[in-house]
């Protein structure tokens, strides 16, 4: 015989279970209308995976998890998709939660189900994958997802797997009525959940006041490794730290998990939920919920489709609502009052309590602590209820923190034992809401300070790309600077070399001729060059602006007649004079032959001109449209170059100008240039 242990504390409220199990489970049916919430558990919500007026079969999936800690939502029946919006739900604070609304054809048609009936020979985790994909989630408590729960780190072994049929809240019969009528199918979901997790022992936690479940099971298990442990009713052994402790001795440290102890917990409804999703294929779409409490005819259990709302569900067990003065979804011990009777039932709804109102009256008014102590004997979890009530009422959260307040079960088993009448679990339960709250707020603080310097860094890292690149190109600038600089003094320009001799051997060859002689030589050849460079750079500008159609093409072609005559001029006052002087033009290279190279290059421009002078418009017209667009190619090119180097934005700016500059001379050139076709 196993050995059974005791934990600390503990109440024994009365149970008021006989009333709803004088009857077998009854099939609540198919209502008209199903509203599925996307959160039926601990974790993140599902995901929507269809959308209005799709039609949709039985068992077909309507919300896809999001996450590890996360359950898929599956349609309870066929019918059609008729809408996907915020609805009212079941929750103390009643408030409204996205839901996927289902309108029943009333056909009820299932979709095909994969079914495992040889679970052995299936790696366990792809069975995993598959309690996960039938949104199997405890079905006994918070709705913890059973696959994340199963799946045990390979570092710990797992010593006791306990499916807990204690159901020791009072009113509630839904796990002892299905140990009467379904103890085969919980034997199978036990050594299915063994398979998983390789236990030592398998062990099967009831109290004593159920007589007709013990026997059930222990038929069930005959034959099996399965062993149906019995001990004495007290509350809260349901809870799964304190049957841990009655069957194996051993305590759950305080932030640890059963699996650090070599302990799995599971309920015995999910393990029928896993036995359905692995031998038939079905998913997680009913559950059985009690109804119950004075203000109900027939108090019994239904076996009710998720989604389903609690009036439905209430009218079918003869529902009084004159009698009724709160709805209470749970026990009295652990449940909460529910807005409306319209909300629906979800995966973790074990019970819909409505009480008279001599049943379960208002609690008194709260009077002020006498310290007695004896919420401290009575708290399961080995708590000071008092000092966490000090905490909690003065806000001193880190206080509570330190004190344990998250081991606290919220069992009630101290607000029901206070002869002050302080609803001690309320005050619990808010001060748990405001440290959830200040965390995630700490955490949304931190997550934006580090967005922030991530932003800052990013900023810096980009500015300081920038002025290396800035630096790099004026490095450039002044290392092209410094070898042009280098150039000029390795080499000097041909022209003024040029110039610089012919200057020399002038001067050489006039030497004779006296000093006067030779400046005057001097002075008319300068002059004579440097007018026809004048000339040259007019002609040039006039040529320009002719091509692009300058208003100012007067003004210029002005210039070059007057610069025209100047040289004409001058080239003639140096012919004079070396006409007069004989002697000293007698050693000078002939006209036809360039003394120099300077006078070379202002032949070839004057050769260039008259060459130019003897093209056809059209010719003129079509070399400057080849050279616009020969500049605007490259000013396309360095503007391209300008943003991928992420250069200044008014250099940007002025490339970006030029080039719209450039394309509309292009246009016009090219206009001009079909225009003289024409013609």
């Amino acid at each position: 015989m196993r050995k059974i242990h005791d934990f600390h504390g503990g109440v024994h409220p009365p149970e008021n279970k006989h009333q709803s199990v004088r009857t077998a489970i009854a099939n609540a049916g198919v209502p008209e209308e199903l509203v599925l919430p996307l959160s039926q558990h601990i974790g993140a919500a599902a995901q929507p995976v269809v959308g209005v007026g799709d039609k949709v079969l039985k068992g077909q999936l309507l919300a896809a998890a999001t996450g590890f800690v996360s359950v898929p939502v599956h349609a309870p029946t066929s019918g059609t998709v008729s809408a996907i919006e915020d609805r009212l739900i079941a929750h103390p604070s009643g408030h409204s939660a996205p839901c996927i609304v289902l309108a029943s054809d009333g056909m009820d048609q299932w979709q095909d189900c994969v079914a495992t009936a040889d679970y052995r020979s299936v790696d366990r985790v792809a069975l995993l994958d598959q309690i996960r994909s039938a949104g199997v989630a405890g079905m006994g408590g918070a709705g913890f997802p059973t696959a994340v729960k199963l799946a045990v780190k390979p570092e710990k072994h797992i010593q006791t797997l306990i499916l807990n049929g204690t159901e020791c809240e009072p009113y509630i019969t839904a796990d002892d009525i299905i140990m009467r009528e379904r103890a085969s199918r919980i034997i199978e979901g036990a050594q299915i959940l063994a398979y998983l997790v390789e236990p030592d022992e398998i062990v099967i936690g009831i109290e004593d006041n159920k007589p007709e479940s013990i026997a059930a099971l222990q038929a069930a298990a005959q034959d099996t490794p399965v062993e149906i442990a019995v001990f004495p009713t007290k509350y809260p052994s349901g809870g799964e730290k304190q049957l841990i402790e009655i069957l194996t001795g051993k305590q759950v440290p305080s932030g640890g998990l059963p699996a650090d102890i070599g302990v799995v917990c599971q309920n015995v409804g999910s393990a029928i939920a896993v036995r359905d999703a692995i031998i038939e294929g079905k998913p997680l779409i009913s559950r059985v919920v009690t109804v119950t409490g004075d203000a109900v005819a027939e108090p019994q259990n239904f076996e009710a489709l998720i989604g389903t709302s609690m009036s439905y569900l209430l009218q079918k067990a003869g529902y009084q609502p004159e009698k009724n003065q709160r709805l209470i979804m749970g026990g009295p011990m652990m449940g909460f009052t529910v807005p409306d009777p319209n909300v629906p039932i979800v995966k973790t709804t074990n019970c819909i309590l409505a009480p008279a109102a001599t049943e379960l009256p208002a609690p008194p008014p709260a009077q002020p602590c006498i310290r007695c102590g004896m919420c401290a004997e009575v708290c399961p979890a080995s708590l000071l209820p008092q000092q966490l009530f000090w905490f909690a009422q003065g806000k001193e959260f880190e206080k509570a923190e330190q004190h344990n307040l998250f081991d606290c079960i919220e069992c009630g088993a101290c607000s029901y034992a206070c002869p002050s009448n302080i609803p001690l679990v309320q005050y619990y339960r808010a001060a748990k809401a405001e440290v959830i709250q200040m965390r995630e707020d700490a955490e949304k603080s931190e997550h934006s300070r580090l967005r922030f310097e991530a932003r800052q860094a990013r900023k810096e890292r980009e500015e300081a790309e920038k002025e290396a690149k800035r630096a790099a190109r004026k490095k450039a600038a002044q290392e092209k600077a410094r070898l042009a600089a280098e150039q000029g003094e390795a080499g000097e320009d041909p022209i003024q070399a040029a110039i610089e001799r012919a200057k020399a051997k002038k001067a050489a060859q006039v030497a004779g001729s006296g000093a006067e002689g030779g400046s005057e030589l001097e002075k008319l050849e300068k002059a004579v060059v440097t007018i026809r460079k004048r000339l040259e750079t007019a002609s040039a500008k006039f040529e320009a602006a002719k091509a692009e159609g300058a208003e100012h093409v007067d003004a210029l072609k002005l210039g070059v007649d007057k610069t025209s005559a100047k040289l004409a001029a001058a080239e003639k006052a140096l012919h004079d004079w070396q006409q007069a002087n004989p002697a000293a033009n007698s050693e000078l290279p002939s006209a036809a032959e360039p003394a120099d190279a300077a006078q070379a290059a202002i032949q070839k421009a004057m050769a260039a001109r008259a060459q130019d002078a003897a093209r056809s418009p059209q010719e003129k017209a079509q070399d400057n449209l080849q050279k616009l667009e020969s500049r605007l190619t490259k000013s396309e090119a360095r503007l391209q170059q300008s943003r991928a180097a992420n250069e200044e934005e008014k250099i940007i700016i002025a490339l970006e100008s030029t080039v719209e500059r450039l394309r509309e001379k292009v246009a016009a050139a090219k206009a001009e240039l079909q225009d003289k076709e024409t013609c």
